[in-house]
């Protein structure tokens, strides 16, 4: 059985959200990410330049994120991050995106991610042969935290 392994917490903090509203495929929200940071041993920056969380609601009350930043770690490297995740659109995560002022748990709703990062620069190029999951929460102000675990052979 693989084994999870914390590898690192990640905020992103989130401006404006635009409702495009319903198409064919759901309802489309976009937030733009205005900063936030990433923390862990191995790696640690900040989000930095252009990034969103295109996110597409469907009537099944899930929400499909598609969500792409940059980071800059804190001795220079940028690593493109992409992650692709699933959230159940409950009245708590429904609130908080509102303007509410209680946050979500981890684990009080279906909140999962597949990051995927990328990068050029030797001293991080483990993150490009590295699987990774990540449990989120929302939080008001809004920002979106993530607890991200490597997959590692058990």
């Amino acid at each position: 059985m693989p084994e999870l392994i914390k590898e690192l917490e990640y905020r992103a903090e989130l401006g404006e959200v635009d409702e495009v509203g319903s198409g064919p495929f759901g309802q489309r929200v976009i937030a733009n990410v205005t900063g936030g940071e990433v923390t862990g041993d191995r790696l640690k920056g900040t989000i930095v330049g252009a990034g969103a969380d295109w996110l597409l609601i469907g009537p099944d009350g899930f929400g499909r994120l598609d969500v792409r930043v940059t980071v800059k770690t804190v001795d220079g490297a940028f690593i493109y991050v992409h992650l692709n995740g699933l959230l159940e659109m409950t009245a708590g995560v429904t609130a908080v995106i509102q303007g509410g002022d209680t946050p979500t748990n981890f684990g009080e709703q279906y909140f999962f991610t597949n990051p995927r990062m990328e990068t050029g620069d030797e001293r991080y190029s483990w993150v490009n042969q590295t699987m990774f999951i990540g449990e989120g929460r929302l939080v008001p102000g809004l920002a979106v935290e993530y607890r991200v675990y490597r997959i590692a052979n058990s």
